[in-house]
């Protein structure tokens, strides 16, 4: 009689269906002990602890942090309630180091663990011992880490649960003959993987059968090193496919949900780079269909809490697992703007024995969402990772609509250990359209100055008309190079704007380092007083992007100027407004106006736009040209970015050929061959495995064979 009357009262069987749901949700809770959670051990560092905390705190429960020794300022420290130190910077020896996560938890009281991402999130063995001692793992039992681990293992699962799955081989033996002879018989190009690997690590693509042996190899050692084990499998690999990934979550109770799904596709490195909830282009059946059957993965393994099943989608919208990640991801940020949820609030629920908040026909998709995530890279140099400083650093404001995700602040070091992101920028709209338009004007307002970022990449991504049309797939950066780096030329406005900064930031502390390369004669700038001249004139030599200019600037009276660039005459005025040490300058070149971001490092002046970064400096003397040619490395191979020398393959006396690899360097998780970039004999070698090296540091010297 209830269900008839409520049936009738909210006029739909769909409300008598999640009603009864609902009381079975209830009931199989009020059986089940609720361990609540006071006090949480967060395994991690950087923007995921940081993240962690704020939801912890907003339910009350005390925080845990635990950080290297380079870590001691970081900002997940100063957010945690506790902190403690758990040894060097090798994330082997502190944050990898289970035993002494193990033993902060007995030290401080806590609980639980969120393990984050990375790092022991998916390792079974600390798992198992969390489950034995007694400690709430914020993660899956350790039978499912395991089974979906182990990509061979999930693939069998997978297949018996109806699951969509590449073909492949996934065998025991392991020797190179094998797996050449089945990268044979399924056709090239093959994808060559880490049966335990993840983010990208351990992962080749073999497109022709003289690219495999290499490709193998390296393949094995970067698996050996991320995850010691080398045991590999090959798969057909798909080209032009879409990587399509479905956020489900479980509890103790047996309810199982799909949150939606993400779109990864666009990726450098094997590792995704923007993400965007839900994937464009799917209809409403498929977007149900690739959801129920990330549902039926969990529930083969008897999931419990946040996972993401990943897919791979073809042209014609087939989709195929490729694995499951038995962790909260990266790019969780998108689907919780999509459904206005908290999914580190769900796992800590969920793991403290609740029942999941939401049933799935009460889970509603509104707008769409991106995730940019900001590294310290050289996209242009092949997305080399890098390290340093963050001299300066300003962001979009934050709202309700706007996020960013970030284990830093200003004055903190990117290090040269770990990952390299900056921050994650997530940002909705109530559409597709409306939320890439605040994704790339939020990017024009992320300036960073001290190390390569790229942000300026993404702002040419954001804005690339394909992109804009969800026409992706994870071949989008190479199919599309050559106009997502345009060649950068600054213009005479471009110019201008800058000796407009000069001149009317000539009483403030911006010029203090440029002016002392200046002609001391010329009355550039005064420390007290403003030039009262009604007429002065003075050339200003600037270069950006290779480019030297030579500004004639003549001052007109009234905040007006006559600038003169290759013969070409502009009228300049504008103002510029000092924000802490930021410098907002609005330009009006011959009637047109702009706006600008200006910032002063070292001798250099950093000029922000809507169009991007640009760095203009004082040109160097001729001298210092010279000096610095001479004192240049003729021969031999430099460090492309701060890291750790792994193996060397040459010794001094040795003939290499250009292109001939010479040693291997670890920096920033991933692994490096440094080739010889011409042919000669090897003089020296300057560095051991196992060595530290800094940027642009020489590491095999070398001279011609002649010599």
């Amino acid at each position: 009689m209830l269900i008839r009357v409520l049936g009738t009262r909210f006029g739909h069987r769909k409300w008598q269906v999640v009603w009864w749901q609902r009381i079975q949700h209830q009931h199989s809770s009020a059986h089940t002990t609720i361990t609540p959670i006071k006090k949480l051990l967060i395994a991690n560092r950087g923007e995921i602890a940081c993240r962690v905390v704020r939801t912890a705190r907003k339910m009350g429960v005390r925080t845990v942090a635990v950080f290297s020794d380079p870590d001691k300022n970081a900002m997940h420290v100063s957010m945690a309630d506790e902190a403690y130190n758990i040894g060097p910077a090798a994330s082997q020896e502190s944050y990898l180091r289970g035993d002494k996560i193990l033993d902060v938890v007995k030290k401080s009281g806590a609980e639980a663990i969120h393990p984050g991402y990375g790092f022991l999130s998916e390792n079974v063995e600390f798992a198992e011992r969390c489950a034995k001692e007694g400690i709430i793992f914020v993660g899956p039992p350790a039978n499912a880490i395991r089974d979906m681990g182990i990509k061979s293992t999930s693939k069998k699962i997978m297949s018996d649960a109806s699951v969509p799955i590449v073909g492949g081989y996934h065998g025991e033996d392991q020797s190179d003959e094998r797996l050449r002879q089945e990268a044979d018989n399924i056709g090239f190009p093959v994808m060559i993987k880490a049966v335990r690997g993840g983010g990208g690590k351990g992962m080749r693509i073999a497109m022709k059968p003289q690219d495999f042996d290499a490709q193998l190899e390296s393949a094995r050692r970067e698996a050996m090193k991320s995850f010691g084990d080398d045991v590999m499998l090959i798969e057909k690999f798909v080209e032009r496919p879409r990587h399509v990934e479905v956020q489900v979550f479980g509890d103790h109770h047996d309810n199982y949900v799909y949150l939606f799904e993400r779109d990864c596709s666009v990726q450098r490195r094997h590792q995704k780079i923007i993400e965007e909830a839900p994937a464009p282009g799917l209809t409403w059946d498929e977007r149900k269909s690739i959801g129920e059957a990330a549902v039926r993965a969990a529930r083969a393994v008897g999931y419990v809490g946040a996972g993401t099943v990943e897919f791979i989608l073809d042209p014609n919208h087939n989709f195929y697992f490729m694995e499951m990640n038995t962790r909260l991801q990266v790019e969780h940020p998108v689907t919780e703007m999509i459904t206005n949820t908290d999914l580190v609030e769900w796992q800590l629920r969920v793991a403290s024995g609740e029942s999941l908040p939401m049933l799935q026909d009460e889970i509603k998709l509104s707008g769409h969402s991106f995730e940019a995530r900001i590294y310290a890279e050289d996209p242009r140099g092949d997305f080399l990772p890098g390290a340093g400083l963050l001299k300066h650093l300003s962001t979009p404001m934050p709202s309700q609509h706007i996020r960013i995700e970030t284990g830093v602040r200003e004055g903190d070091e990117v290090s040269v250990h770990y990952d390299p992101m900056i921050a994650k920028l997530v940002v909705w709209g109530h559409d597709r359209t409306h939320a890439l338009n605040a994704l790339s004007a939020c990017l024009s307002e992320y300036n960073i100055v001290g190390l390569s970022t790229n942000v300026d990449f993404l702002m040419s991504l954001s804005t690339h008309p394909n992109f804009a049309a969800g026409d992706v797939s994870t071949d989008f950066i190479p199919d599309h190079y050559d106009e997502l780096f345009p060649h950068k030329a600054p213009s005479h406005q471009l110019f201008c704007q800058t000796a407009l900064a000069l001149e009317l930031g000539r009483e403030q502390e911006l010029l203090s380092a440029v002016a002392s390369t200046l002609d001391p004669t010329t009355p550039f700038y005064s420390t007290t007083t403003p030039v009262i001249n009604h007429t002065v004139s003075r050339i200003l030599h600037l270069t950006c992007e290779g480019q030297e200019k030579s500004i004639q600037v003549n001052y007109l009276g009234r905040g007006k100027y006559c600038m003169n660039i290759d013969g070409n005459s502009y009228m300049v005025s504008g103002r510029l407004v000092r924000d802490n040490n930021v410098h907002h300058l609005t330009t009006s070149v011959d009637d047109t106006i702009s706006n600008a971001r200006v910032v002063l490092h070292d001798r250099d002046l950093h000029v922000f736009t809507q169009e991007g970064g640009w760095m203009m400096s004082v040109a160097v003397p001729k001298f210092e040209k010279e000096l610095s040619n001479v004192s240049g490395v003729r021969g031999g191979a430099v460090a492309p970015m701060p890291g750790v020398i792994d193996k060397v393959f040459v010794s001094p006396g040795q003939t290499v050929e250009a292109g001939d690899p010479l040693l291997v360097m670890i920096a920033m998780k991933m692994e490096y061959v440094i080739k010889a970039g011409s042919g000669g004999v090897v003089e020296k070698v300057l560095f051991n495995p196992g060595e530290s090296v800094a940027k642009n540091t020489t590491l095999v010297r070398m001279k011609d064979e002649q010599q």
